[in-house]
């Protein structure tokens, strides 16, 4: 929606710039005539000030702990809605209705089972690979198996590719973990739930019955709807710069599931138990306290704060009480790695130095404890990430192809290199 115009003057040229205003969320200046009104280019290293498309499928208010999916906030869906609910959701605009939701949920599970040829993929890597690289290669092989996800141009083919992706990348998760430990990959079972049927791809074993724990069933759901979607993060931007090409959707999420591997992204919550470990005891946490407190350190708090919230991440509060509903259910007492999180938690919260500077616990600091608890290794928290996250990637990929005028990505540049200059020949050089 267009509002007024910003003006802006360079030398004695000057140029009106309109101004968009969106639903929610600051006024946006619409530059995409600068270099042709003005001939300048604006510089917005990480596009951290930078508005790259629009989108109606997540806001995000980081001052004031907002996160929206479709309208919905985050501690309402998480509360009360099943992941499929919020899968339809981001990829349709609507919650489902009774019978949309049976639809949904059928046509989402008949699409769970991997191309029985796809099982030979895994026998390539070593038994060592992390979990990831398979995920990624994997899910970038999928469109030879399924060619018809080239035609990007058909309603119903971008549909099929969503139902496919988001109901096979449990499986591949799984299957990721199975060949890595030695154990016989667990096929999907028709009569459980979306997170039942992964904790049970994931723990089951052909040699004896296997019963999905309820309360961590649900700790999944959550988990798994907490990091749906999530705006215009790393991975999804590098998805929407994919898909800009008009690469397949395969190719597309194989991208964000590249760019989540990062650290500094997807590998948060990993950071979180490395850091545990490496403080040690709870002895250690003032010392550490006081090392976090000193610039010139380079110790970092991990699990606290977050790049776009500058008040409490509102995803944390409900993994909070996750995390504590997971650690009562499994009975977990005394094992030092989370006693010492607990700790830390606690005294970082009542801290002034963390409280005046709003250094709340964020997501990854409560999922990376879940996980542990459930017994699921560090090597698959990233991976379980992008199982959750394909949803808004698929999402997200959908609303750009059917943007209209959408055009391929190219990001400008500051060049700083050398002038024009003349090639010498070797013997003169």
């Amino acid at each position: 929606m267009t509002g007024t115009t910003a003006s802006i003057k360079i030398g004695a040229n000057s140029a009106d710039l309109p101004i968009l205003k969106g639903t929610l969320g600051p006024e946006v200046v619409d530059i995409r005539r600068l270099t042709a009104d003005l001939g300048v280019f604006t510089f917005d290293p990480g596009y951290g000030e930078t508005a790259s498309c629009e989108s109606k499928i997540t806001f995000i208010d980081g001052e004031k702990g907002i996160l929206l999916h479709r309208g919905y906030p985050i501690d309402q869906l998480a509360e009360h809605a099943s992941y499929p609910e919020v899968i339809y959701l981001l990829l349709n605009g609507e919650l489902p209705n009774k019978q949309q939701h049976e639809t949904f949920v059928n046509t989402l599970t008949n699409h769970t089972l991997l191309h029985e040829q796809i099982r030979n993929f895994f026998n390539g890597y070593r038994r060592d690979a992390h979990p990831m690289a398979i995920l990624c290669g994997t899910v970038g092989a999928l469109s030879a198996f399924y060619p018809d996800a080239n035609d990007i141009s058909r309603p119903e083919s971008r549909e099929l590719s969503a139902m496919r992706l988001i109901a096979k990348i449990p499986t591949i998760a799984a299957w990721a973990y199975k060949y890595t430990i030695g154990e016989p990959f667990v096929y999907p079972r028709n009569d459980l739930n979306y997170a039942e049927n992964f904790l049970s791809m994931m723990f089951a074993r052909p040699s004896e019955p296997y019963k999905v724990n309820p309360v961590l069933a649900r700790a999944m759901n959550r988990i798994l709807i907490l990091h749906a979607d999530h705006e215009q993060n790393a991975s999804t931007s590098t998805v929407r710069l994919a898909g800009s090409t008009g690469a397949n959707p395969f190719a597309c999420i194989a991208a964000g599931i590249a760019a989540l591997w990062g650290p500094a992204h997807g590998g948060a919550n990993e950071a979180v138990l490395k850091m545990l470990g490496q403080i040690g005891s709870k002895e250690n946490i003032p010392s550490f306290i006081e090392k976090v407190k000193d610039k010139n350190s380079g110790v970092k708090l991990m699990g606290f704060g977050h790049r776009v919230y500058k008040n409490f991440d509102p995803r944390a509060k409900i993994m909070q009480a996750t995390c504590h509903e997971v650690l009562t259910e499994l009975g977990i007492k005394d094992d030092p790695l989370l006693d010492l999180a607990v700790e830390l938690e606690k005294i970082a919260l009542s801290d002034d130095y963390f409280v005046k500077r709003k250094l709340y616990p964020n997501v990854d600091f409560y999922s990376g404890i879940i996980l542990k608890a459930m017994g699921i290794p560090t090597s698959m928290f990233t991976v379980l990430f992008a199982v959750a996250r394909t949803t808004g990637w698929t999402s997200q990929w959908k609303e750009m192809i059917e943007e209209p005028g959408q055009r391929i990505s190219r990001p400008r540049q500051l060049y700083t290199g050398s002038d024009r200059r003349d090639f010498t020949a070797l013997d003169k050089r």
